[in-house]
């Protein structure tokens, strides 16, 4: 029997899957479920050392001479700390060593409570990945503690070797040993080009035949990453979803407008598009509609491939980690012999197809729609967080135009900043894409003397965060919505003219389409600003009548 701390059996049993097979035990309280699950599981070798100073040394000598990882587990509190020598001596000797120690709770760190410290990141720089597990309460817990091992494990190897470090705080009671097995565990493994690709291309020969639905999802990515995935992804074998941030060429063999189409269909009608395997590369994904549908799955296979080789487990679901450029990565995928169904591919596309882009009125939709789809070719589109980036993804761009976004974080600051900076380097029209809360944090952007005549503003005013009326179950009553959504009155025009901008302002369609003409003059000498005045509830209006719409003609296609 094994104890029933979820944490413990998930580490345990990872260890063991990634071939781990001695461990270097240390005496104490706290530990014991993890010393129990190690001494009596059968698949590891251990050692009893009484000393943590000499334990991590001891444990040196093992991974030394097998050349793999080997454990080193303690108890709380000091022990810890005495085994500091030896990762050091670890780190910079580059030996596979795996340090777990047992932790209290977090509550009581600093509670004058026995044997605690905060043990989390004790390490510092000295080991190459440090994670400190949950106690498992939820499912959401025991995928995270899953995770964590598995990133932990993964860099223990990772262009040589080194010391990690895994922490697992464990509350009492401690001896409950109620499992009566090992958990079956999800293992992350990472493939990458080494020996020329062979490894990678046998793992493909051996793992492909297993999926005939193939779905690629790319993420934020510049225009010559997408150029390049686009090349090696033309032919329709695989089904390719991407957003507008993807910067995918328009005649590729992409699907666009999926967000659409996961919003208008019935749950019996994806499971028509449930993949078997998913491949994401690139950055950020938007879609949150897309990670739901996906997170859904439960025997979903998810491959994620990234020059860094570091995992991201967007869907719950990864298990394998592809060390490679995306466009490397998909010359080898297409050499092999067993490629995908390509009538998926069409099933996605012929679906998207169905729905429309409905007609609004004056909006922010509206607003959006008008002004991007009306962008030149060769321009620069800078799209802010919130709902810049989601209104976008409603629109077609010409072809040509690149998309700039700060998806690294997904916040609100320095939107305008950074699309200052790209346009003072660049000889081609930047047009920024901002909502007013984004906007009115980052405005002093205009006031560093770097703004050039080659720069455009759509600032969308509705008078405060209006996504925030999207959000479900959120109750705007009383004051809830003026602090939610920091309702206000101000407008960019003072400051805009003050700083040199020519001055833009749009209440209505008329005036909208008025104003585009400035707004696009190429020859024009300032940097101009569109303000875009709409009314948050009407916006939220239309949005609830487009949505609406789709949902309709998705439900007239299936008659």
């Amino acid at each position: 029997m094994y104890s029933d701390k979820k944490n413990v059996l998930q580490l345990v049993a990872l260890l063991r899957a990634h071939g781990v097979r001695r461990a270097v035990l240390c005496p104490g309280s706290r530990n014991v479920p993890l010393v129990q699950a190690f001494a009596t599981c059968g698949g590891f070798e251990c050692f009893s050392v009484t000393d943590e100073r000499s334990a991590g040394f001891f444990a040196i000598g093992l991974a030394l001479h097998v050349q793999a990882p080997v454990v080193v587990c303690c108890t709380s509190g000091s022990a810890l700390l005495n085994l500091y020598p030896a990762v050091c001596e670890a780190f910079y000797r580059r030996v596979p060593l795996v340090v777990v120690s047992a932790d209290r709770p977090a509550a009581w760190i600093g509670q004058m409570d026995g044997q605690t410290l905060p043990q989390p990141g004790v390490f510092g720089g000295l080991v190459r990945k440090a994670v400190n597990l949950p106690e498992v309460r939820t499912e959401e817990d025991e995928w995270y503690a899953n995770r964590l091992v598995n990133e932990a494990l993964l860099e223990v190897d990772h262009h040589g070797y080194g010391p990690v470090h895994i922490n697992v705080p464990l509350s009492e009671p401690l001896f409950h040993f109620t499992a009566e097995a090992l958990p079956s565990v999800r293992r992350m493994v990472r493939r990458d080009m080494s020996d020329e690709g062979r490894t990678l291309a046998f793992f493909l020969k051996e793992e492909l035949p297993k999926y005939r639905r193939v779905l690629v999802v790319s993420g934020q990515m510049s225009s010559d990453e997408a150029v390049g995935v686009a090349a090696c992804l033309s032919g329709g074998r695989v089904a390719w979803l991407t957003e507008v941030l993807g910067n995918c060429p328009s005649a590729s063999d992409a699907v666009r407008g999926f967000d659409a189409l996961l919003y208008a269909a019935r749950e019996e009608d994806l499971q028509a598009l449930r993949p078997d395997l998913v491949i994401t590369v690139g950055g950020h994904v938007v879609s949150k509609r897309l990670k739901q549908f996906l997170r859904r799955m439960p025997s979903l296979v998810h491959w994620h491939v990234s020059p860094d080789g570091l995992p991201a487990d967007l869907f719950c679901a990864l298990t394998t980690v592809v060390e490679a450029s995306p466009a490397d990565f998909f010359r080898l995928f297409f050499r092999s012999e067993a490629l995908p169904c390509g009538a998926y591919a069409q099933l996605w596309h012929e679906s998207c197809a169905r729905l429309a882009s409905p007609e609004t009125g004056y909006s922010e939709i509206y607003a959006v729609r008008r002004v991007l789809e009306a962008l030149p070719p060769h321009a620069v589109l800078h799209l802010a967080n919130s709902s810049a980036v989601r209104l976008a993804e409603l629109c077609r761009l010409p072809e040509g135009v690149e998309v700039q976004c700060n998806r690294g974080v997904n916040g609100i600051e320095g939107s305008v900043s950074a699309a200052v900076g790209y346009a003072a380097v660049s000889d081609r029209l930047n047009f920024l894409l901002v909502g007013d809360l984004s906007f009115f944090y980052d405005m002093n952007a205009l006031w560093n003397g770097h703004v050039r005549s080659n720069l455009r503003i759509v600032v969308l005013n509705n008078g405060g965060g209006a996504i925030f009326h999207a959000l479900p179950g959120l109750d705007m009553a009383g004051d809830t919505r003026r602090f939610v959504t920091a309702s206000h009155g101000a407008s960019a025009a003072g400051w805009a003219e003050s700083q040199g901008f020519t001055y833009l302002r749009a209440t209505d369609t008329v005036s909208l389409l008025a104003a585009l003409d400035d707004l696009l003059d190429e020859a024009a000498t300032a940097p101009v600003l569109l303000e875009v005045f709409t009314d948050a509830e009407t916006d939220a209006e239309e949005q609830r009548n487009y949505y609406h719409a789709i949902k309709e003609e998705w439900k007239n296609f299936l008659r």
